[in-house]
């Protein structure tokens, strides 16, 4: 019995972001000290306008360079420090989300006709915004009060006027978000789907190439792209806009500073040194706020990408815990299943029921698009019926652990893909299986002499920057992957379609030895041939099971009026 696994009920990327706090406190202490030590120019020039030029002491000046000169080098080292953090925050919170952002990604498409990896591409958009240089003035605007409050000190019509220009660009930045907030989101968004075409026509590019579709693939992507430059495009004209009356406003802040302070030291109520310090620090002021007015965009679009990361944990993840169940014998029940896709009213399944002991096998049939893959995947646990229940063993599919209905299942799709790597870590299922383990499986599958053939047998690399497989070579590794390990349910969708006669033959002893070893099985097949030694045939026709009963009566039923039908159209020829 394996170990009862419990799954978090909180957001992960919620609790992730949660767990660092310590180090965001760390960096907020190290932006308020970095920003202390900025006052450290305006202080420094304050000093020697006001003493070292009047007393004209070298030692003064002397004093005053080298204390400056340690402050700078403090400042330089609390700034690497804060950069560090930041670097180690976001790859910290990747690695810790980017995992469980893929297993949502993967569980969401279960259900879906279209597949997006958007959350791992959203996790990168956190990640590169938190280690990139756009956070930093975010994290130093709030320290404005602070230099402000040291123009006070100089003079209170001077912190007036800072105080009022820092309100003009702050309000700036809340109108540069309200104006591109909704643009920027919809921009991401509709790029986002145009990714996602581009990448489902490099998946066909031999289509698209043989059948002349690339001028129409770039066209239907243009079109969809336009979308996402016209709304980026606004969000940028709008943002260009706010940016350079930012840009204004500052200088002409800067400019009026200066000059209210020379009106004060002709007033004798400011020096010479109050009046440059007055307006360094005004600049250092308000050069925050503006630099996050221009890196509000990223900021905006890190937002957004960290709320859908959230979005899809919540949807996607687990809400109860998942019980530890016994090793299953492979008796398998299906209880007035019915299924419709998401988005379709008419249920693709409806009320399908029937049962396997351990060992036996059922063929399933039936015409196009009558369901039968759809009844396949809810049988291995990817899809969860609306109506009704699939089990194994009494225990629901959908209620086993992913990794322990993993051991126990094996699974062969119609649309055979196989990974990125060697033969043998296919096989394995991408794991490190024992070699002994590979070998029983591909001879299982009667595969194992033509993969000690290839250029570097089981090691021979494959897939995306490997050798291409022909799709009866693919078909056959498939089926050795999906018999790996001591599975007690494997269910074969269209084994036989890229496999010539040979191939099919040996498909066919492979049913037989699993068979023997008590494996349950469900075959879907359109070529009669692979059902040779199956026990049960089911009809499924419009979603229902038309017909179900032994191999021999279902299938002499079925041929009588196939053979009727084809007769009548040869009497209508003649």
């Amino acid at each position: 019995m394996t170990q009862s696994v419990t799954r978090a009920r909180t957001n992960p990327l919620s609790d992730a972001l949660r767990q660092c706090r310590v180090g965001l406190g760390a960096v907020i202490l190290f932006s308020f000290a970095i920003n202390l030590l900025l006052l450290t120019a305006p202080l420094y020039m304050l000093q020697i306008f006001d003493r070292v030029l009047t007393s004209r002491s070298t030692e003064t000046l002397l004093y005053l360079t080298l204390v400056a000169g340690f402050a700078f080098l403090v400042l330089l080292g609390f700034d690497i420090v804060r950069s560090r953090i930041m670097i180690s925050l976001g790859t910290w919170l990747d690695r810790r989300v980017g995992g469980g952002a893929l297993a949502a990604s993967l569980n969401v498409a279960l259900g879906r006709r279209s597949v997006s990896v958007q959350a791992l591409r959203d996790m990168g958009t956190v990640r590169t915004f938190l280690t990139g240089p756009g956070i930093f003035p975010i994290l130093d605007a709030p320290w404005t009060p602070v230099f402000l409050a040291v123009v006070f000190l100089l003079h209170p019509l001077l912190g007036w006027m800072g105080l009022v220009g820092a309100l003009l660009l702050f309000s700036l930045a809340l109108v540069n978000d309200l104006m591109t907030r909704k643009s920027l989101m919809r921009a991401s968004h509709i790029s986002s789907l145009a990714l996602d075409e581009a990448q489902a026509a490099a998946r066909n590019a031999d289509i698209v190439q043989a059948m002349g579709m690339v001028p129409n693939v770039i066209d239907r992507w243009a079109k969809t792209i336009e979308g996402s430059l016209v709304e980026q495009a606004r969000a940028s004209r709008r943002s260009g806009a706010i940016t350079a009356l930012s840009k204004f406003l500052r200088q002409l802040l800067q400019v009026g500073i200066l000059g209210l302070g020379a009106w004060l030291v002709l007033q004798n109520e400011l020096t010479p040194g109050g009046m440059i310090a007055g307006s360094i620090l005004m600049a250092r002021a308000l050069a925050p706020v503006e630099q996050a007015i221009g890196s509000w965009r990223s900021a905006a679009t890190a937002r957004g990408a960290c709320q859908r990361v959230k979005t899809l944990l919540s949807v996607a993840a687990p809400a109860t815990p998942v019980p530890a169940l016994p090793v299953p014998e492979g008796e398998l029940s299906v209880e007035g299943v019915s299924y419709a896709h998401p988005g379709e009213k008419e249920p693709m399944l409806r009320n399908i029921s029937f049962s396997l002991d351990p060992g036996e096998s059922l063929g399933l049939i039936g015409p196009t698009g009558c369901g039968k893959t759809s009844l396949a995947r809810i049988l291995i646990g990817n899809l969860k019926p609306q109506l009704g229940h699939a089990r194994l063993d009494g225990a629901d599919l959908s209620d086993w652990d992913p990794q322990d209905r993993g051991r126990y299942l094996g699974y062969l799709p119609q649309d055979v893909e196989l990974f990125s790597g060697t033969v043998r870590e296919n096989i394995a299922k991408l794991a490190d299986g024992a070699t002994e383990e590979v070998y029983k499986a591909a001879r299982l599958a009667g595969v194992h002499e033509e993969l000690l053939a290839l250029p570097q047998g089981y090691e021979t690399e494959i897939g995306i920057d490997g050798m291409a497989l022909s799709g009866g070579q693919c078909q056959k590794i498939a089926l050795a992957r999906a018999v790996y390990g001591h599975p007690k349910l494997v269910v074969l969708d269209e084994p036989n379609s890229n496999l010539d006669m040979a191939g099919e033959t040996a498909l066919v002893k492979t049913l037989a030895n699993l068979k023997e070893r008590g494996v349950t099985l469900v075959i879907i097949a359109h070529r009669p041939g692979v059902l040779r030694n199956i026990d049960t045939i089911l009809v499924l026709r419009n979603g229902t099971v038309e017909m179900i009963g032994p191999r021999d009566e279902v299938l002499q039923k079925v041929a009588r009026p196939n053979a009727a039908a084809v007769e009548s159209r040869m009497r209508r020829k003649k």
